[in-house]
């Protein structure tokens, strides 16, 4: 009794200077686990893209000792998981080095593209308006293409990877965009009849769809060949041609970014490719040197078959690299390394014309290119001289010839609105505006 007395009386072993004494304190039970009610409610705000979710989780989550159920640790976990997509990589751009508008044109040339019913007989007598010298490429341009829907804005494609976008008449900088998408040199370039975008192909064997606005790629098409020629089909913009160095014809639709027809039938290069006006037939023209050159120069295909309906149309001993397509008429050119431009029909069997060519420029194994007018009254060629050549379509005579490079011209199209006006391009880089 006496030693009970003395522990529950008796003073602490522990005094403070003043002889006060330190009372232990009770132990307590342990706190009861909290409860977790309101999981529903953090679940749907839990953050779905941050790298770091348990900083965003509330203040209970970071409670030691409460309870997690196995939903909440899943959820968590989840969570965890997520990639932090906060960064995205920003498509290819390329540099904006002036405008695009037509604001920026001289009002006598604004006014004209503007009025597409009128005649410029008037703008001969002012050729040295409408000439430019468009400096830029720094290596040999291969293919310039006027936009249909902007008519003074002139696309050009280079072997320096570049494809240049021409102001053509603008006040301030012609350079207005040099889209820096392509990874080698680039061999075509076609507008979209949709508006500011560019079809462009080359030999890091794929085709582009470039925004022109904006300056950045919005679609690859990945071959395993090098592309060197692009079309839009005639009347389905959402489709459009490549062919390429393997001898593959290709149909592509831009929406699923697939190819929905094929043409095969030798290994021999593409180096050019039209539809027909009614969009039913494919003409190409192929680098035969290892086969047979009488019978696979140029084929015909059938579009939806996917056969071809003749392989003996040009039975000389020339490869062509380039096929125009008459706007109405049911025949097409096909420029020859024979120096001449050979005439055939659409309709079977595909006939070459034996009595009628353009004649008087010359290829010289370069790939010179030809094309007609928008009426199909003019035809007009480079030449390997240096020269424009315009023809008359029904006559095949010579009207005028241009002196426009000290190289090769390449390529040579005629403006959609202004018919006296061409585009071209030389071997040497240089792309010209010239009055015909």
């Amino acid at each position: 009794m006496d030693l009970l007395c003395k522990v529950y009386g008796g003073t602490s072993d522990e005094e403070d200077d003043n002889g006060g004494i330190h009372l232990q304190r009770p132990i307590l039970p342990p706190p009861k686990r909290a409860k977790f009610e309101n999981f529903h409610q953090v679940s749907n705000h839990l953050p779905l893209y941050k790298s770091n979710p348990s900083a965003n989780l509330p203040a209970q989550a970071s409670l030691p000792g409460r309870y997690i159920s196995k939903r909440e640790r899943a959820a968590m976990a989840s969570v965890e998981k997520v990639p932090d997509l906060s960064t995205t990589i920003s498509p290819t751009s390329s540099p904006v080095l002036g405008s695009i508008l037509d604001s920026v044109l001289p009002h006598n040339i604004l006014s004209a593209l503007r009025d597409q019913t009128k005649v410029y007989g008037n703008m001969i007598h002012t050729p040295e308006r409408l000439s430019v010298v468009l400096d830029g490429h720094k290596r040999s341009v291969n293919a310039v293409q006027w936009s249909t829907s902007h008519a003074h804005l002139l696309a050009s494609a280079g072997m320096d990877q570049t494809v240049c976008i021409w102001n053509v008449w603008s006040r301030d900088q012609k350079k207005a965009r040099v889209l820096n998408c392509h990874h080698a040199a680039v061999k075509d370039v076609k507008w979209s009849p949709y508006g500011l975008f560019v079809l462009s192909c080359g030999y890091d064997c794929t085709s582009r769809l470039i925004d022109v606005e904006k300056g950045t790629e919005t679609q690859v098409f990945n071959e395993d060949q090098v592309v060197g020629v692009v079309k839009f089909h005639p009347d389905n913009y959402n489709l459009f041609l490549s062919g390429g160095s393997k001898g593959h014809l290709k149909i592509w639709d831009i929406r699923a970014g697939k190819v929905v027809h094929q043409y095969v039938r030798n290994p021999d290069p593409i180096l050019d490719a039209e539809f027909t006006v009614d969009a039913k037939r494919i003409i190409s023209s192929s680098d035969t040197s290892k086969s047979n050159i009488s019978e696979n120069s140029i084929m015909v295909w059938d579009v939806s078959r996917e056969i071809p309906l003749s392989n003996q149309v040009y039975g000389e001993a020339y490869t062509c690299p380039s096929i125009s397509c008459h706007p109405s008429d049911p025949k097409f050119i096909a420029q020859s390394n024979g120096n001449y431009i050979a005439i055939f029909s659409t309709k079977p069997p595909f006939g070459l014309d034996k009595y009628r060519r353009y004649g008087g420029h010359s290829v010289s194994g370069f790939p010179i290119k030809c094309n007609f007018s928008l009426d199909g009254e003019k035809v007009i060629s480079g030449s390997s001289d240096g020269y424009i050549y315009v023809y008359d379509s029904n006559t095949c005579k010579l009207i005028r010839k241009i002196k426009a490079y000290n190289e090769a011209c390449i390529d040579v199209v005629f403006h959609p609105v202004m018919s006296n006006v061409v585009a071209s391009c030389s071997w040497s880089g240089q792309v010209s505006v010239a009055v015909t």
